[in-house]
């Protein structure tokens, strides 16, 4: 975070040396450097890390709350139906104020998440719910490229944007408006962490210890909404975050529970989004690119390994113990009928289970 939080500062046109970055942040700095740095490259590394760290986190809520490693915004038609919403009413020519449009994100996330657990049948299968939110997305970013074709050029630069995100021209009112959605979320989360560890166990057994799986999903879904939907009405979805940022998160400390892997899982996305922004800034200057293409560019293959790695762990204990390498010796010696024969001299013969 810090290489390229300096990257994000430094580079560019003008570039700034790490040494200077200090007497550009000087308040009083009329300089080209100060003005570039304060009122551009600042803000918009603290959205980076702001929208990296709320969809690491809602990432993580969703595949603990679903029990799929698979389960991210993408695919469930929030983050479409967050964007859709914002979209739809700058191309039809809706006169919105700016204070209005993370309420028109939230509505549309609201009803892409609805429609997915309304066509899985209101939550009841996490597999279900996953597949059916894939659908979702796929119409509601259908519905998008509709709007594409009756948008003029101006319009289209801002669905290119709700399509795959951006961080482009982000200024500090950008920035400020995310803080009243963050202090909704935060406590929310605290109190949704315990339950997540609970609803891994599955759906009866979180009903045995107490928990209405039902009830706590859509909680979840709720939560992972107000995380999503007011970082996508700022910069758009910014795509495969959510799926990398939890499983990093896992990664370090792969015994651990919900409660621990959320700060984890928000500072690796934090990291993953602000490092994606170096190139997407710099990579084809003086054109900027998209962010949410470099985080795809990242997210997929990093996640692709990290999956298959994590898969060969099992496989490796399964192959330990079939070789003889893991020995089991049976709690009670006067154990027979199985295959365990007691020699004389309390010697184990031929049956002894390996």
């Amino acid at each position: 975070m810090a290489v390229a939080s300096g990257c994000a500062l430094s580079l560019g046109t003008p570039y700034v040396p790490l040494y200077e970055l200090p007497g550009a942040l000087r308040d009083g700095d009329t300089s080209l450097a100060g003005i570039v740095v304060a009122e551009l490259r600042v803000p918009r590394l603290v959205l980076a890390l702001v929208a990296g760290a709320c969809l690491g986190a809602a990432g993580l809520v969703l595949q603990e709350a679903l029990r799929n490693a698979l389960a991210i915004p993408e695919m469930l038609g929030v983050s479409s139906g967050a964007a859709l919403g914002v979209a739809a009413p700058l191309v039809l020519a809706v006169s919105i104020p700016a204070v209005v449009q993370p309420l028109l994100a939230i509505g549309g996330a609201v009803l892409g998440g609805g429609l997915t657990l309304l066509a899985a049948g209101l939550g009841r299968s996490p597999s279900a719910v996953l597949l059916t939110g894939a659908a979702v997305a796929a119409a509601l970013q259908a519905a998008l490229l509709v709007l594409m074709v009756m948008a003029d050029q101006l319009d289209l630069q801002l669905i290119y944007r709700y399509l795959l995100g951006s961080l482009s021209a982000r200024t500090w009112d950008d920035v400020t408006g995310l803080w009243p959605w963050l202090l909704v979320a935060a406590p929310a989360l605290v109190l949704c962490a315990p339950v997540l560890s609970v609803l891994r166990l599955g759906d009866e057994d979180a009903e045995a210890l107490g928990v209405r799986a039902q009830r706590a999903r859509f909680a979840a879904l709720a939560i992972a909404i107000v995380l999503i939907a007011p970082v996508t009405a700022v910069c758009g979805p910014v795509a495969w975050v959510g799926f990398l940022a939890p499983h990093l998160a896992r990664r370090l400390n792969p015994a651990a529970d919900a409660v621990r892997w959320l700060p984890w899982s928000a500072a690796w996305g934090a990291v993953v989004v602000a490092v994606a922004d170096v190139p997407a800034r710099l990579a084809l200057a003086p054109v900027e690119t998209p962010v949410g293409a470099w985080t795809a560019l990242l997210g997929v293959p990093a996640g692709v390994a990290l999956l298959r790695s994590g898969s060969r762990r099992p496989a490796a204990l399964r192959r330990a113990a079939g070789s003889g390498a893991v020995r089991f010796e049976p709690p009670d010696p006067e154990i027979r009928g199985h295959g365990h024969r007691q020699e004389p001299g309390g010697a184990t013969g031929a049956g002894e289970a390996r």
